[in-house]
């Protein structure tokens, strides 16, 4: 009869994980299926897709075009339009299913994390879930983007270092694991750095007490990134590969250390990080810790921040604003797990109680690009770790005998539960209010959607894509395809919806992948033998992209003569 019950048991909770993995892969699946159905972000989808559509074409990043960004994005993009064809619907549904992947390999992490704690595991690990719905890797901003690859991959390979540390670290899997570390580097420069630098001191760490473990992983690490370089020469050059996503990137990216640390220089986060720093003593300080009041309050204390931000929805007027109140969560909760996971470390080095660190300098690490209002976006899965890891380190284990045990967890689950609703709810105004993509025109009447093939499921409001199948179709009639095009800014689908091969070497300009000076271009243009040079007039991105433009187009207006004005392009023909 016992034996029974344990298998009914059992069989119960195989079925509720499959009915939570299912929930948690389809949520932000369908989420950023819908996002993408009615938004689109002209400048970011086509730097993409562009990009990609001319490595699909056999064109060389690096060596034929300058590129100041990590390959593997536009890679597998391009090999997207290789296997499928040009449709912007297969990108939007490989965007849909990572987005549920993220959330699903997030999910089985904070399982891993929370195990041997005496918190109800499987609801508090869903419950922290659910916010991804709206916070997930790809939900705030829904198209294909580096950002999301990189978070993607950060969480595969935290997720296989969790299961080989519970399966002793057999040899193989261990070596594999560790030649994966370095895949994130070659998908995100500045984040994927700080993960493989951060990771291989920890692992480092961890040789203490697994020598063997910290080997396999420290020589995968170092075949794997020694298989890639060598790729890359073979391809492209090495040189040519440091120079633009190296050299280059960082002139015109990197920013100085006064705006690092500006993120924690804002004065409201005085008074959240106090709350908090009282709220963790209450649960670490032993005169503290077995004095169920002392709980309750480091419990209420801990949840300040994360009410705060529900506050801020009601009593904000201006939607920055709101928005502004959950990301101050960040910085809070970065200290507090920093703080909480060094503190734990005086038990031991693992995997898990190193974790946190791994994580917070691969955060930073991201923030080097667009810091703490730009760089989030497609991080909230790792802050949700950080918010299992604390739960975790607060919590007493399950251990047999012994006062710890005899510790009540009940405010753990209301902080887990408070944590839960307030990253629901404000996560779900962040994602819908597109405060993120604040920089785009979103505004308009009415949706518009095309017929064109190859734009298949891009709808956007405004007249942008009307204007642009006009473009299409004056380019199709009397344009010849084997003509140069250059484009001023560049904001559109053009090569990806035409199918016609980029001749000129920057197809969208701004000053982070533009090396060019308006002269250069201009010579460029006679080099290269640009017939046609088409200048988009009134742009969706809210800020002008390229500062020399009126310079630029004056010079070219020597070579060039009007030929046709539509509505939003004026398209100009080579004098003879």
């Amino acid at each position: 009869m016992i034996f029974e019950t344990m298998r009914c048991r059992d069989r119960n909770h195989k079925f509720v994980g499959i009915l939570s993995a299912l929930f948690l892969f389809a949520a932000p699946a369908a989420f950023v299926l819908w996002q993408n159905m009615h938004l689109t972000v002209l400048w970011d989808l086509s730097y993409i897709l562009e990009n990609a559509t001319r490595i699909s074409l056999g064109q060389h990043p690096y060596r034929d075009f300058p590129f100041p960004y990590a390959p593997l994005t536009f890679l597998g993009q391009a090999a997207i339009i290789k296997v499928f064809g040009r449709a912007v619907f297969h990108h939007y549904l490989y965007a849909a299913l990572t987005a549920g992947l993220g959330s699903l390999l997030t999910w089985r992490i904070l399982l891993r994390v929370l195990e041997g704690s005496r918190l109800p595991v499987r609801i508090v690990a869903f419950l922290l879930c659910m916010p991804l719905i709206f916070l997930g890797i790809s939900s705030i901003f829904p198209h294909p983007f580096y950002d999301f690859d990189c978070t993607l991959f950060m969480l595969l390979c935290v997720w296989l270092l969790l299961r080989l540390e519970r399966s002793n670290f057999p040899p193989l899997g261990t070596f594999i694991c560790g030649a994966l570390l370095a895949v994130p580097l070659f998908i995100k420069q500045n984040t994927g750095l700080a993960f493989l630098a951060i990771a291989a001191v920890c692992i480092v760490w961890l040789g203490v007490s697994e020598r063997r473990a910290a080997a396999l992983l420290l020589a995968g690490a170092a075949t794997g990134m020694a298989l890639a370089l060598g790729l890359i020469q073979y391809t492209v050059g090495l040189a040519n590969y440091l120079h633009w996503t190296i050299q280059f990137a960082a002139s015109r990216r990197l920013p100085g250390l006064a705006t690092m640390v500006g993120v924690y220089r804002d004065d409201a986060l005085i008074w959240p990080a106090m709350a908090v720093g009282v709220g963790l003593a209450f649960f670490l300080v032993p005169r503290f810790t077995q004095q169920l009041s002392f709980r309750w309050a480091g419990a209420v204390l801990l949840s300040l921040p994360f009410l705060t931000a529900l506050a801020a929805l009601y009593f904000q007027d201006n939607a920055s604003d709101r928005v502004e109140a959950l990301l101050r969560l960040w910085p809070v909760l970065l200290v507090a797990s920093a703080v909480l996971a060094l503190w734990r470390l005086r038990e031991g080095a693992t995997v898990q109680s190193l974790l946190p660190l791994i994580l917070i300098g691969s955060i930073h690490g991201a923030f080097l690009s667009q810091q703490l209002w730009g760089s989030t976006y497609a991080l909230w899965p790792l802050l949700v770790i950080l918010i299992a890891s604390m739960l975790a380190g607060l919590a007493p284990r399950e251990i047999s005998g012994g006062a710890e045990g005899e510790v009540p967890v009940d405010p753990l689950k209301a902080f887990a539960a408070i944590a839960c609703v307030a990253l629901l709810i404000t996560g779900g105004y962040y994602a819908l209010s597109h405060e993120r993509l604040d920089y785009a025109d979103l505004a308009g009447d009415t949706l518009e959607r095309s017929h064109i093939p190859a734009l298949r499921g891009l709808g956007m409001r405004g007249s942008w894509l009307p204007d642009f199948e006009e473009l299409v179709a004056y380019s199709e009639r009397e344009i010849p395809r084997g003509d140069a095009i250059m484009e001023i800014p560049g904001e559109d689908l053009f090569y990806f919806t035409t199918g016609r091969t980029p001749q000129f070497p920057v197809i969208l300009m701004d000053n982070t992948v533009n090396p060019y000076s308006a002269a250069e271009l201009a010579n460029l243009a006679r080099q290269r033998n640009v017939r046609w040079l088409i200048v988009k007039r009134g742009l969706q991105l809210q800020e002008q992209p390229l500062a020399f433009r009126p310079q630029l187009v004056e010079l070219l207006s020597r070579d060039f003569s009007l030929a046709e004005s539509l509505n939003d392009y004026d398209i100009y023909r080579r004098n003879k």
